[in-house]
């Protein structure tokens, strides 16, 4: 078993989305994502079959379809999809999200 901090080791890009990789493996991927307010994930898809699932550590936001807000998002929540599905993220205040993808991509 391996331990990593997010806490302690994210950090926030005033211009751009902060993608930190935590861990990555032929069986899963994990990223920390850091959005200051304002900043978007934009809506994307993959093409593949698979799950994602993010989990709101810290701040709010929206949650970002195809065709726009799909819901208000808050520390705490826990948000899944198939990996196809058009999803992205809007912060309105400062956000860390933990995003796992399996099968990665």
């Amino acid at each position: 078993m391996r331990k990593n901090s997010i806490t302690e080791s994210r950090s926030f890009n005033p211009s751009r989305m902060h993608v930190q990789l935590v861990h990555e493996s032929e069986h899963v991927k994990v990223m920390n994502f850091n959005l200051k307010a304002g900043q978007e994930m934009p809506v994307h898809s993959h093409n593949l079959e698979g799950e994602l699932v993010m989990v709101v550590l810290n701040g709010n936001g929206e949650l970002l379809g195809e065709h726009g807000p799909l819901d208000a998002i808050k520390t705490g929540d826990v948000l899944i999809c198939e990996i196809k599905e058009p999803h992205g993220v809007r912060a309105s205040t400062d956000m860390s999200l933990v995003v796992t993808i399996a099968p990665p991509i």
